[in-house]
């Protein structure tokens, strides 16, 4: 999915892009003494765009093996391009006319940026959202253990457990899809526009260069040096690094869950666990993609550090640095795919799951102590804490206090009702409606799905 998009060939491609894009706005009719591109001339032109080939890539690389210049490499090539077509011979000193190589290359970045979002990433975040979604539902009822700080805790269910990812994937969701709004400049070698200004001083260049960014789909920037300051790209990453630490955090509360036996691995035929234990089902999927979402955080974090500092009015480093976002892009992905296949191999084991929580009655003594706190027992709390710490806490010895406790009925008798897999309050409702909320949420991508 990614080479088209994050490789050499996709930036040379996106270049093309730009620069087949602005020449045609200059031969659109803006500048006094350039004649309009024809409809014909228009579409040859946009074809260089449409139909760029590896063999297109490739003759520009040949061609900067010369150049030493990446950008001046595609000018060049479109110029050649144009005048093997014929026909434009008074429009080839037009092709990168009063740009930088910036201009390009900052567009170049915020065009494939908002592609691999769109259509990789994305994409890939929902499907795990979807997924989560449907076993946060089918999960909702199973009473849990909850663990804090490693130790037995009140219940909760499977299913709530589950959503609780299922929200912080939505806001992640929200934020790379709208929050994080890419810009560009279009505004020359130190972003004052001089040499669009002294060439065409009636041309109202900053109009110009707002309705090409915009028209490319970027938020247009209008105060910059030589380059784009490269912000939103670092709060895009920083909001990616985020999204991958959440199913980081997912990953390994998986691991443990299997770890656990909470949740058992389906076992495929031919799979080897072990090279000599061969009763073994490893969680591998699972610790590969925290692997592959370490990796990318790891890229992802120095970038966003990194791009936004540049040197008085620009260095060369970021135009280094950026090559890396491919792999943080490709990491990334490895480690979806990995996680989607973990989560397409596990099953709740409900009898393991009910047989856990039914040896912790312990759990219970937050509901006892509660109760008679409402209830104005004094020291309430100290004791409950007497009768269960250090000490085994049965369904007898949780009884037995419920009988002796000093409260109206209707309390007593609840809590004598009470069990640990009840004591999970509105966990149920919460692990349904989460994804019921999210499904409908006015901008949420996974509304279609």
């Amino acid at each position: 999915e990614l080479p088209k998009i994050v490789s050499e060939f996709g930036l040379i491609k996106y270049r093309t892009i730009v620069e087949v894009e602005w020449l045609c706005t200059l031969a659109s009719g803006i500048l006094p003494d350039v004649k309009a591109f024809s409809q014909q001339m228009a579409e040859t032109v946009h074809d260089l765009a449409n139909k760029f080939s590896l063999e297109d890539g490739k003759r520009i690389k040949e061609i900067e093996t010369t150049t030493n210049h990446d950008v001046k490499a595609v000018e060049m090539w479109i110029r050649e391009k144009l005048t093997q077509a014929g026909g434009f011979e008074d429009y080839l000193e037009l092709v990168h006319f009063g740009r930088t190589s910036e201009d390009i290359n900052n567009l170049a970045y915020g065009l494939m940026l908002k592609d691999v979002l769109d259509q990789v990433i994305l994409p890939q975040i929902n499907k795990i959202g979807a997924d989560l979604t449907q076993k946060s539902s089918d999960y909702a009822g199973i009473a849990m253990l909850s663990r804090t700080h490693g130790q037995p805790a009140t219940p909760t269910t499977l299913g709530k457990e589950i959503a609780v990812f299922v929200d912080r994937l939505f806001e992640s969701i929200s934020w790379l899809s709208s929050s994080a709004t890419l810009s560009g400049k279009m505004n020359g070698a130190t972003g004052t526009h001089a040499a669009d200004m002294i060439a065409y001083p009636e041309v109202d260049w900053l109009r110009v260069s707002k309705k090409f960014v915009e028209a490319l789909g970027l938020r247009y920037k209008q105060v910059t040096t030589q380059i784009e300051p490269h912000d939103n790209q670092a709060r895009l990453l920083n909001e990616l690094a985020l999204c991958n630490a959440i199913l980081i955090d997912l990953a390994r509360d998986m691991w443990a869950y299997i770890s656990a036996g909470i949740f058992a691995q389906s076992i495929v035929k031919g799979e080897v666990g072990s090279s000599t234990m061969p009763h073994k089902v490893n969680p591998i999927d699972f610790e590969n993609a925290e692997a592959n979402f370490g990796l990318a955080n790891a890229l992802a974090v120095h970038l966003a550090g990194k791009l936004p500092i540049s040197r008085l009015q620009r260095d060369l480093t970021d135009s280094s640095a950026q090559r890396a976002l491919g792999e943080v892009f490709g990491h990334t992905l490895v480690a979806h795919n990995s996680l989607l296949k973990g989560l397409s191999k596990i099953t709740p084991n409900e009898q393991r799951i009910a047989e856990e929580l039914d040896r912790e009655w312990s759990v219970l003594t937050e509901a006892l102590q509660t109760v008679m706190r409402k209830h104005k027992v004094p020291n309430a709390y100290d004791i409950i804490k007497t009768a269960s710490r250090g000490q085994e806490f049965t369904k007898e010895v949780y009884i037995g206090i419920v009988n002796k406790l000093d409260v109206p009925m209707d309390d007593k008798r609840r809590l004598q009702e009470l069990t640990p897999a009840k004591y999970i309050g509105n966990a149920s409702e919460l692990a349904r409606s989460v994804p019921s909320r999210l499904t409908t949420a006015k901008y949420h991508p996974m509304h279609n799905l």
